[in-house]
């Protein structure tokens, strides 16, 4: 049996920076903070937990005072900020760049939408950090997209500028901004595809990967939303494709008339487990 791992999958630049800053700090630091989880899969915070990572919520941060924190790339909104600067909090920073622009192109569009009394849309997951974060640039008051049912929120007859979570589908966001656009009446509609290239270029490179396979096993954490959209990928063409999250997870069954297996991965999946799951196959 051929096991091929994709070698454009796991992590993308903004994982990497994160997972390098708290490495980098924990080699000097016997523990660190991380307000949230730092990456969208379980096994590899389990890894950073044994070097002194420590996953806080928001609420426990709001208690903390003196100490260092790690901000994941998916951002936070500025009252994160503001708490700090009050409490003595040393920030280890690791928003994504991208996020960071994005951030700052909501923010803008915020207040021109104040001085015409239009409306900032995110096309995203409801309570995802990363658009908690973007909400959190114009005080929470942005209409918030996840279903094309919530589009009912959008006055038609006031201005709308339309931005996407940076790991959203392209496809689907195409087709929010078209429906939006048929929807206004009179107010001007203005839509910026934000999803990130390197997440969406993923998209027909994995198309092209999953084909040459007789089975398709996917590696991603259950939380990881850039994940779904890619085994979805995974699925549509390669009907013979499998979700995991660990070797664990594999079932010999799935591979008994196989002579070709391709693993790929999430953007939030670690290389060290997409080839344990290689090497646990070549044992079926």
């Amino acid at each position: 049996m051929i096991v091929e791992i994709d070698q454009k999958s796991g992590f993308c630049f903004g994982v990497m920076n994160a997972i390098g800053k708290a490495e980098e700090t924990l080699n000097t630091e016997d523990m660190l903070y991380s307000l949230g989880y730092i990456v969208h899969n379980e096994l590899e915070v389990k890894r950073l937990q044994k070097l002194g990572l420590k996953t806080i919520t928001h609420d426990e941060y709001f208690g903390l005072k003196d100490c260092k924190v790690l901000i994941r790339a998916h951002g936070e909104p500025p009252s994160t900020y503001e708490y700090a600067r009050q409490n003595n909090i040393t920030l280890i920073d690791a928003t994504c760049p991208v996020v960071l622009k994005l951030q700052q192109r909501v923010k803008k569009a915020a207040e021109t939408m104040h001085e015409e009394n239009g409306q900032v849309v995110i096309f995203g997951h409801h309570g995802h950090a990363e658009v908690t974060g973007l909400a959190g640039q114009m005080n929470n008051e942005a209409i918030v997209i996840d279903h094309p049912d919530d589009i009912k929120k959008i006055d038609p007859s006031r201005p709308v500028v339309v931005f996407s979570q940076t790991t959203k589908s392209v496809e689907d966001f195409k087709k929010l901004a078209q429906n939006i656009q048929e929807q206004a009446t009179e107010g001007r509609v203005e839509t910026h595809d934000t999803v990130c290239r390197q997440v969406s270029n993923r998209v027909p490179h994995i198309e092209k990967f999953v084909v040459r396979f007789d089975v398709v096993i996917f590696v991603g954490g259950l939380h990881s939303s850039n994940a779904q959209v890619l085994f979805d990928v995974c699925k549509r063409n390669n009907p013979h494709s499998y979700f995991v999250s660990s070797a664990a997870d594999l079932q010999s069954d799935w591979f008994t008339k196989a002579e070709k297996v391709g693993i790929c991965g999430a953007t939030s999946t670690p290389q060290w487990l997409m080839e344990k799951v290689a090497e646990m196959i070549k044992q079926f």
